[in-house]
């Protein structure tokens, strides 16, 4: 698996989301914009589906949860925060507020659970109520 792909191509996803995020529906280049996120989207869990789908099946093993597992894409989250950028000049995210895939389980009793995928390095985030508490998967 080649994982620094998969961390481009989600970068790549993120970063679109983040530039129509931005944009107001009127702005000439919102309908091609969002068809290009589609894609890249539809690329992405064409890509990656069965090999996240597997890591998903242990995290929600391991958060005792009987919720749906959705397309690796669903984990995106629709706002993200740009951290400082490393020395190599790669930028990470975070994610805090009620984004990402809500999750059931008796763990978690009345709280707001979430996973959410984030790139740099490619990572499932366990968010309760609203704020970024483990990492329960990252890329190798």
């Amino acid at each position: 698996m080649n994982w620094e792909k998969l961390d481009q191509e989600l970068t790549e996803i993120v970063e679109k989301r983040i530039q129509l995020a931005e944009m107001d529906y009127s702005h000439e280049d919102y309908d091609d914009l969002e068809e290009e996120l589609h894609d890249l989207e539809d690329d992405f869990n064409a890509d990656y589906e069965e090999v996240l789908e597997n890591e998903l099946e242990k995290i929600y093993s391991f958060l005792k949860s009987d919720t749906d597992i959705l397309l690796p894409t669903a984990y995106i989250a629709n706002n993200y925060r740009p951290l400082q950028a490393d020395a190599k000049g790669i930028v990470s995210y975070e994610v805090v507020g009620h984004e990402g895939v809500p999750i059931e389980s008796d763990q978690f009793d009345r709280q707001d659970v979430r996973l959410v995928l984030i790139p740099n390095p490619a990572r499932f985030v366990m968010l309760i109520n609203g704020r970024p508490l483990k990492d329960l998967w990252r890329s190798r």
